[in-house]
């Protein structure tokens, strides 16, 4: 079922709630297809984050920046990876103080189990939107993301 677009201006034209509508959209079609092996989006996202980083583990901090979200929302996320032995805080080597987030061989196992219904999502998502389009968009909003001034509204 097409759902009809709202195409009204002032604040209805609002860039933050268009950027949230697409994202749940989006998480949607992610989410459901990752559901067989038990990842939401945001925990497969955790789990390759960290799986690029095995080398260096990074501290929750540095996870945090990374995937550009606040550390309390992603001690939330971190919680039922960690019971579930997919990931582990490890004390630093130079500072004990600082904990790094380690993916552990489980993590990796159901990393590279969930692959392929990522992949699944993926060819879904460039069959409807279009493969350069895509690329384009994810561009687009990875500058976002990662664009500082658009944090606060502060100079």
């Amino acid at each position: 079922m097409k759902i009809e677009r709202n195409t009204r201006e002032g604040v209805l034209a609002c860039n933050a709630t268009a950027m949230r509508k697409a994202s749940r959209r989006v998480a949607q079609l992610y989410d459901d297809a990752l559901a067989p092996c038990g990842l939401r989006s945001t925990q497969f996202a955790i789990l390759a984050e960290l799986h690029e980083r095995m080398d260096r583990p990074p501290t929750l901090a540095e996870l945090a920046a990374a995937l550009v979200v606040d550390r309390s929302a992603l001690g939330h996320n971190l919680r039922p990876l960690e019971r579930d032995g997919l990931v582990t805080l490890q004390p630093g080597v130079e500072d004990r103080r600082r904990r790094h987030i380690v993916l552990t061989e489980p993590g990796r196992a159901k990393l590279q189990q969930a692959l392929g219904l990522w992949e699944a999502a993926q060819d879904r998502f460039h069959a409807i939107v279009g493969q350069t389009e895509a690329e384009a968009l994810r561009g687009a909003l990875l500058d976002i993301a990662y664009d500082d001034r658009l944090g606060t509204l502060k100079d």
